[in-house]
C-alpha cells in the first residue's frame, strides 16, 4: 500500500503523553525546538497581536461597539433614481460624515444593506453590517459602493 518501509528507529520519536501523537510542551518553555515565548508575546513563535488591534475580522479592542439596537425599520429610497450604473466613485470624505450613524448602502453588486460605519480610510470603510438579526463587523471598499444615505 505505501511505497515506504517501516523503520523502527523512529518509533519513539514522539513518546506517549503528549496527546494526539505530539509531545507535551513544558510550561513556560518553547519545547521541542520552539523558542520560549517572550513576555507579552504571542507564544509558540507567533508575534504578539498589534496594540489595540482585533485581528481576524474582529473589531479593535476597546474600539467602537455595535449599535445597541437594530437599524430603522424603513428602507430609504436611492437618490440616483434609475438604479442604473453610476460613473462616479464614492468619496471617503463624504461617507466620513456618516460615522457612528445608521447608513444605508447600495453596493454596485448585491443587495443593499444597513451599515454602521466606525472607521473611514482612504479606500475603505469599516463598521457593522446588519444581517437582519444582528450586527457583524465588516469592511467595504468604497469603490464597491454605488450610493449611500445616512440618517
Amino acid at each position: 500500500m505505501y511505497p515506504y518501509q517501516y523503520d523502527p528507529r523512529f518509533q519513539n520519536l514522539f513518546p506517549p503523553g503528549g496527546g494526539q501523537g505530539f509531545p507535551a510542551f513544558p510550561p513556560g518553555g518553547g519545547g521541542q525546538g520552539f523558542p520560549p515565548s517572550p513576555p507579552g508575546g504571542g507564544g509558540q513563535g507567533f508575534p504578539p497581536p498589534p496594540p489595540g488591534g482585533g485581528g481576524q475580522g474582529f473589531p479593535p479592542q476597546g474600539g467602537a461597539q455595535p449599535p445597541s439596537s437594530p437599524p430603522p425599520a424603513f428602507t430609504p429610497t436611492p437618490k440616483l433614481g434609475s438604479g442604473g450604473p453610476s460613473l462616479y466613485a464614492v468619496d471617503p470624505g463624504a461617507i466620513s460624515g456618516c460615522l457612528y450613524r445608521y447608513t444605508y448602502i447600495w453596493p454596485r453588486n448585491g443587495r443593499p444593506y444597513w451599515f454602521y460605519p466606525t472607521f473611514v480610510g482612504r479606500r475603505s470603510v469599516a463598521g457593522y453590517h446588519w444581517t437582519g438579526s444582528f450586527w457583524v463587523y465588516a469592511g467595504v471598499d468604497v469603490n464597491q459602493i454605488r450610493e449611500f444615505q445616512c440618517l
